[in-house]
């Protein structure tokens, strides 16, 4: 059965431990491992069915609209591509290859480039939204597949898989990727105190810069391809630190926990030449001379949000300190729940 009008949501996600390890082609030689976690920030869409011939889509964030008459495949070029990629793999696999009228509006809680798994985010809403549109059953896993093989293979866009299967299931993970994109996702249980302790904790602050994850994924590829030494270390010791943050997590033990990170992105520098910038580091330098217990730059780097554990008392007076920089910092919440849709009428 087919709804007229559904909304869709997907948490973005904040990678801890083990991101650039579900990239291929490492996951694919060594198996990748990542720890992450959804936060109550979305990825939100939209899609109505329209009485005429029309297929428009919205990015109301981007203040950008395409509009045309149905047809399928639409083109995959810019403006909206993910929006149009969606749209193709739901009409080729699901439509018999017809194209059905319908306007799809997207937007999402933070600005594109933002480190937090905006963009697989986005593709798993819509893949949900459209899901439910259409009157299809889809679990979690099926969801996240479908949105990795747009975005990553229909589209060809560059990228690993954790943040479409942190959007689709939500929660605190240990994610598992092997070759061909296989995915095992395990929630780890870690009580509840801790869980509120860190989200005390927890500082994100925006540098302002968005950025192109595809350059820099570009570049660790090449590296990882070639079995550059240095690259590839840091990859293993990324994979080996997050199995340490779920252990130090589960423990309690926040204040390792942010050392951990600490390594993290010390390890995380050696992947691509442009993973850091001067103002990411003096930001980084400025806030461990504050104090906080460790940090890192969320998602492949060069910009976006960064983030910082530090002691509760003294959250406030790093998000003061932060805000000199002229980014924003903000405080973070984790949620449990995955994409979700619903019908309007």
């Amino acid at each position: 059965m087919r709804h007229e009008l559904v909304r869709a949501r997907a948490p973005l996600r904040l990678g801890f431990g083990g991101g650039g390890t579900d990239v291929s082609p490492y996951c694919d030689e060594y198996g990748g491992v990542v720890l992450n976690a959804a936060i109550d920030l979305f990825a939100h869409v939209t899609v109505q069915k329209r009485d005429d011939d029309q297929v428009r889509l919205v990015a109301a964030d981007r203040d950008q609209a395409w509009q045309a008459s149905a047809s399928a495949p639409l083109p995959t070029d810019e403006p909206l591509r993910l929006l149009k990629g969606v749209y193709n793999r739901f009409m080729a696999d699901y439509a018999g290859g017809r194209a059905l009228p319908l306007t799809l509006v997207s937007y999402a809680d933070c600005p594109p480039g933002s480190g937090l798994g905006s963009s697989s985010a986005l593709v798993v809403a819509m893949v949900e939204a459209m899901r439910r549109f259409m009157g299809l059953e889809m679990d979690a896993q099926t969801v996240a597949r479908l949105a990795f093989d747009i975005e990553r293979r229909d589209l060809g866009l560059a990228g690993g898989a954790q943040d479409q299967y942190a959007a689709a299931f939500g929660g605190l993970n240990m994610m598992h990727f092997e070759a061909d994109a296989v995915a095992t996702v395990n929630p780890v249980t870690v009580p509840e105190r801790v869980m509120k302790e860190l989200e005390a904790s927890l500082v994100l602050y925006f540098t302002g810069v968005s950025r192109e994850s595809a350059a820099i994924i570009d570049e660790q590829r090449a590296n990882m391809k070639s079995h550059s030494a240095r690259p590839l270390e840091g990859l293993h010791a990324l994979k080996a630190g997050a199995f340490e943050m779920r252990d130090a997590l589960v423990a309690g033990d926040l204040q390792r926990f942010g050392a951990l990170l600490d390594a993290g992105w010390s390890s995380k520098k050696q992947l691509a030449h442009n993973i850091s910038s001067t103002q990411i580091d003096q930001v980084y330098e400025a806030a461990k001379a504050f104090g906080v217990f460790g940090g890192k730059v969320s998602g492949a780097g060069g910009g976006g949000f960064m983030m910082f554990l530090v002691d509760p008392t003294r959250r406030e007076g790093l998000k003061r300190l932060l805000s000199t920089f002229g980014g924003t910092a903000q405080a973070a919440r984790f949620t449990n729940t995955g994409a979700e849709s619903w019908d309007v009428k």
